[in-house]
């Protein structure tokens, strides 16, 4: 039997489902921490609104090299976290739309399409 995995990007503003090529996942830092969100073009472009005065009156900071550790996400392979989670789910496994995927249920994902 063949399966087949699709995710729908979701805006995490209004819940609104985007279509493919529609949206983005913005990133931005403050106090030090980064985010991403993603964003209908809507709601992406209501963001840079609301930073324009803040980012016009702010300086530009060199970005520095974050050293890499033996271990680090850095050296893991990318994964498509949204597959994983799909596919968890038509499994039966209980698993949330953010955060950190159990590396069990990460092991399963790979076993099963590789």
């Amino acid at each position: 039997m063949a399966r087949k995995v699709i995710y729908q990007l979701v805006d995490d503003i209004d819940s609104t489902s985007l279509a493919e090529g529609e949206g983005e996942t913005v990133q931005f830092a403050l106090d030090g921490t980064d985010y991403e969100i993603d964003l209908s073009d809507e709601n992406a472009k209501k963001l840079r609104d609301a930073l324009t005065d803040y980012v016009s009156a702010a300086r530009t900071v060199a970005k520095t090299r974050k050293t890499k550790s033996s271990g680090s996400a850095a050296n893991r392979p990318k994964r498509d976290l949204a597959a994983i989670r799909a596919w968890a789910r038509a499994e039966g496994h209980k698993i949330s739309d953010r955060g950190r995927i159990p590396g069990s249920i990460i092991e399963d994902f790979e076993a099963a399409n590789s």
